[in-house]
C-alpha cells in the first residue's frame, strides 16, 4: 500500500554516501578522526558500507565495492544507485562524496515529483539488508529510494530515502563517539556556475534558496545545505575547491561537545589540521572523502 502524502516543508537530512576504496582504510581514517565506526554492512547489489551514526539520526555511509561481478551485474539491470556509484568513480576517483540523501515517508511520490520536474535519475530502488549493533544483534533494514540529479551535475545527485522497515538494534553505543561529535549540521557543495544547481538542489530538497552570488543556503529541519563557488570554498575553509565541476558535495560540519577535545584527539592521531575562526578543519584523506569541520556548539 502506497503511505500518504508526505507533510509540507523541506525534507530532513537522512545520511551522506562517501565513496572509498577500502572499508579497512575508511574504518582506520574515521577512528583517528575520533568517530565509532559500524560493524560491515553487505547490500544485495554488490556494494558494502561501514557507517557512522550521530545522535541526531543522521549517518555518513562510506561506500566500497565489495563484489564487482554482483555490481556489473546490477548496473546491467539498471540499479542507479550503484551505476551512480561507478560513474562517480570513473570521473573522480575511488575516494569522495557523491550523494546528499533526505528523508521522506513517500519514495514513490518523490519519483513523481522528479520526473515531472525532469529531474529523475533513473528508477527507484527497493532494498533490503541486515544491520548490526555494536553487541552483535542484526536485524534486517529495508529502503526504498527515489533519485534526483540535473542533466549536467554529474559528479553529485540527491536521492529521498523511505525507511519501510526500522531494525529493532540499539545504535547508542554507535552515536557516543571520542570526539564528542552529535550531528551534521551543514552540508557545503560546490559549483562553478551555483544558480544553475539551485533548481535541483530545491526541487529535490523542497526548500527555497536563501542568499544570492558566490553562497546559497538552502534549509533542512536538522542542517542547511550550502552551495558555494570556488572561489568562496577556498576562502572559507583555506582549502582549494579542486577540479571544476557542475555541481560537487566537498564539505561536512559536524557539531561537537568540545573543540578543545577535537584539536588534542587530531594531534593524539597525528592527523593535520588547521583552525579557521571557530572551525577546526581537516583536509580529505584516503577514507575520508570530504572535507571534515569540526564546530563547537554551545
Amino acid at each position: 500500500m502506497t503511505a500518504g502524502p508526505c507533510p509540507p516543508g523541506p525534507y530532513p537530512l537522512d545520511h551522506l554516501v562517501l565513496p572509498t576504496a577500502s572499508l579497512d582504510v575508511a574504518r582506520a581514517r574515521l577512528v583517528s578522526l575520533g568517530f565509532v565506526v559500524a560493524p560491515t554492512g553487505i547490500h544485495p547489489f554488490g556494494t558494502e558500507n561501514c557507517c557512522v551514526f550521530l545522535e541526531d539520526g543522521t549517518y555518513l555511509e562510506p561506500l566500497a565495492v565489495g563484489n564487482g561481478q554482483a555490481v556489473a551485474k546490477a548496473i546491467a539491470d539498471g540499479n542507479v544507485f550503484v551505476a551512480r556509484d561507478r560513474a562517480y568513480r570513473d570521473r573522480c576517483g575511488s575516494e569522495g562524496f557523491s550523494a546528499l540523501v533526505l528523508g521522506t515517508e513517500n519514495a514513490d511520490a518523490d519519483h513523481a515529483r522528479y520526473i515531472e520536474a525532469g529531474l529523475s535519475a533513473g528508477d527507484m530502488l527497493g532494498f533490503s539488508r541486515a544491520f548490526t549493533d555494536a553487541a552483535g544483534k542484526s536485524d534486517m533494514a529495508s529502503f526504498k529510494l527515489a533519485f534526483a540529479s540535473g542533466t549536467g551535475a554529474t559528479d553529485a545527485f540527491l536521492f529521498a530515502c523511505e525507511r519501510i522497515n526500522a531494525p529493532k538494534v540499539d545504535r547508542t553505543a554507535l552515536q557516543i563517539h571520542p570526539n564528542g561529535a552529535t550531528g551534521i549540521i551543514e552540508v557545503v557543495a560546490v559549483s562553478n556556475e551555483p544558480s544553475k544547481q539551485h533548481r535541483l538542489i530545491s526541487i529535490a530538497t523542497r526548500s527555497p534558496e536563501t542568499g544570492q552570488g558566490s553562497s546559497t543556503a538552502f534549509g533542512l529541519p536538522n542542517a542547511t545545505l550550502t552551495l558555494l563557488d570556488p572561489v568562496a570554498f577556498e576562502t572559507r575553509f583555506g582549502i582549494p575547491a579542486g577540479a571544476p565541476s557542475e555541481l560537487r558535495f566537498a564539505g561536512i560540519v559536524f557539531s561537537v561537545l568540545s573543540a578543545g577535545t577535537v584539536a588534542k584527539l587530531l594531534a593524539a592521531s597525528t592527523v593535520e589540521h588547521d583552525i579557521r575562526g571557530n572551525d577546526i578543519v581537516v583536509r580529505p584523506a584516503s577514507g575520508q572523502g570530504a572535507t571534515f569541520i569540526f564546530r563547537e556548539i554551545a
